[in-house]
Formats: structure tokens, sequence, C-alpha cells
């Protein structure tokens, strides 16, 4: 909102000596000194924006500044709005985990994925389960074909310290 006020210089911020003039309703008034655009924006009760200012010369529209600032932030407020925040929920196994506990975490992941979610696999080996590796991929491989039709591998099985990873995203 602020950043607005920052970029545009408005009435005697503009220093320029010659610009482009626009009129308020679009109509172009060509090159004039900035002065006398000045003049013709007060005579009509308005304000001179300067809005495009690496332009040769520099671009400057006769309009009301205060209802252009509102105009903008309700854009962006509903750009806001559009925007959709995916979140990354986790699922958590073990090298040793029963196929009935397995598909209870896959129906939890397949929730998460339907409501657009991404999910985080993670198969935490602890102490001697280091030694069964192997094992862990083969856990990963029967998680992701139990919930295959609402997801996809967004990133592959991979062993980080002791944890092993895999994110899920859902299926377009």
């Amino acid at each position: 909102m602020l950043k607005i006020n920052k970029e545009l210089q408005i009435n005697e911020e503009i220093r320029d000596k010659e610009i482009r003039l626009i009129d308020s309703d679009g109509s172009q008034l060509g090159v004039v000194s900035a002065k006398e655009a000045q003049k013709i924006a007060n005579e009509k009760k308005l304000d001179l924006v300067k809005i495009a200012p690496n332009a040769k010369p520099p671009v400057c529209k006769i309009l009301d500044y205060g209802k252009y600032r509102y105009e903008q932030q309700k854009k962006e407020k509903e750009a806001k709005k559009k925007q959709k925040i995916i979140s990354v929920k986790e699922i958590r196994l073990s090298p040793n985990i029963e196929d009935h506990d397995l598909s209870v975490k896959a129906n939890n992941a397949n929730k998460f994925l339907k409501n657009g979610d991404k999910v985080k696999v993670t198969l935490r080996f602890r102490g001697r389960e280091m030694g069964f590796v192997k094992s862990g991929f083969s856990i990963m491989d029967k998680f992701f074909a139990l919930i295959e039709e609402t997801g996809t591998v967004e990133k592959k099985p991979v062993l980080e310290g002791r944890n092993m990873i895999m994110i899920l995203a859902p299926k377009n």
C-alpha cells in the first residue's frame, strides 16, 4: 500500500522540464512543460501523477490521486484473495510399520492431497534400524502405491541423516 506512494511522483514532486501529458479522459495532450501540466491539473482540480518515469519524456496523467490509490489497493486485495496457499502436511512412518497402520496413514495422506495440500512423508530410523535402510525404500514404495490415484511424487525418497523423506503433491 505504501509502495505506491514511493514509486509515483505527484504534483510538485515532478521536477522534469518536459513531460508527455495524458488527460483525465485518456486523450493525449502532447509534450508540455511540467509547470504548464500542473496548471492544467489545478484548473481541473485533479492531481498530476507521473505514471511512466523511465519513458523519454516521462509520461504524466491528470487524475484524482486518492481515487487512483484506492483502486490500486482494491486490485491488490483481489489478487491476494485469489492466491491459493499450499501448506505441507507431514506423515511420520517407522521401518517396522504394519500394513494396516500404513493404510491408515495413507488414508490420511489421501485426505490431505484431496484438500490440495502437499504431503511430506518422513520415515525415521532409530538406533539399529539404520541397518535396514533398503527396507525403508520398499515401505515408501508401498505407501506411494496406496495413494497413487490422488498424488504424484514431487521429490523421490532420499535419506537425510536418520530420516528418509519423500514429498507428494496432489494430482491436477
